[in-house]
């Protein structure tokens, strides 16, 4: 049995926060008060200070000296060094679940994806949360195959891409509501080339997927400096 510690105090104050700038409730550019954020979560500064630096890391925030912390924004360079490598850990990812197991065996894969579409056709396009339910469940099929592939030092990478990644997905969805039915058709290409043994078609889904939605973000990205 893999031993976990529970996540602490700074960790869990880090998701809460990183939860508030993927959906955008914390806009690019705002500071982080610790003192305010401390009174509203009733924890100390010093936990505040560690989650920031947390966020940091994951690059959903910006330190600056005698300025503190402001939420960092998306910049197509910053997009674009994200999806270079992104895309290729996922094909990493792909093709160590294939070469692991036989399409006959990874039925549960089709499973997941079933339950991703079922959350997208039960979501209203104009719900709020629809792009959070759906960023989650397709999170759901990737940790399904951390559990095939069994490379924690794959898993931890890619995990620690999942804060900015979910930031830009979320602004994809956010943007386009075709995005929702486009994410379920990705999922079931993923899944049907997962079943026939098919590494080049899974990498070609993965990859056309990415470059799509990179092409999305840094299409918002351009008419928010033309407006």
């Amino acid at each position: 049995m893999r031993f976990q510690a529970p996540e602490s105090l700074s960790e869990q104050i880090a998701q809460h926060l990183g939860q508030r700038i993927v959906t955008g409730d914390l806009k690019p550019g705002e500071r982080i008060q610790e003192l305010k954020v401390a009174g509203e979560l009733n924890v100390s500064r010093g936990s505040v200070r560690e989650s920031l630096l947390i966020l940091q890391r994951r690059h959903l925030v910006d330190i600056f000296p005698r300025r503190g912390a402001v939420v960092s924004r998306l910049t197509p360079e910053l997009v674009n060094s994200l999806y270079d490598i992104y895309i290729d850990l996922l094909c990493m990812l792909g093709r160590k679940v294939l070469e692991r197991w036989s399409g006959n065996e990874l039925s549960g894969v089709m499973g997941q994806v079933r339950e991703l579409q079922a959350v997208i056709d039960a979501l209203n396009s104009s719900g709020g949360d629809a792009a959070e339910q759906v960023i989650d469940a397709g999170f759901g099929v990737m940790r399904y195959a951390y559990g095939l592939v069994e490379n924690p030092f794959l898993e931890e990478t890619l995990e620690n891409f999942r804060p900015a990644i979910s930031r830009t997905y979320f602004v994809a969805l956010e943007n386009f509501r075709d995005e929702l039915e486009e994410t379920g058709r990705f999922f079931r290409q993923l899944a049907e080339a997962a079943i026939r043994d098919d590494a080049a078609g899974l990498e070609k889904a993965i990859s056309e997927f990415g470059e799509h939605q990179r092409e999305q973000v840094l299409s918002i990205l351009r008419e928010e400096v033309s407006a």
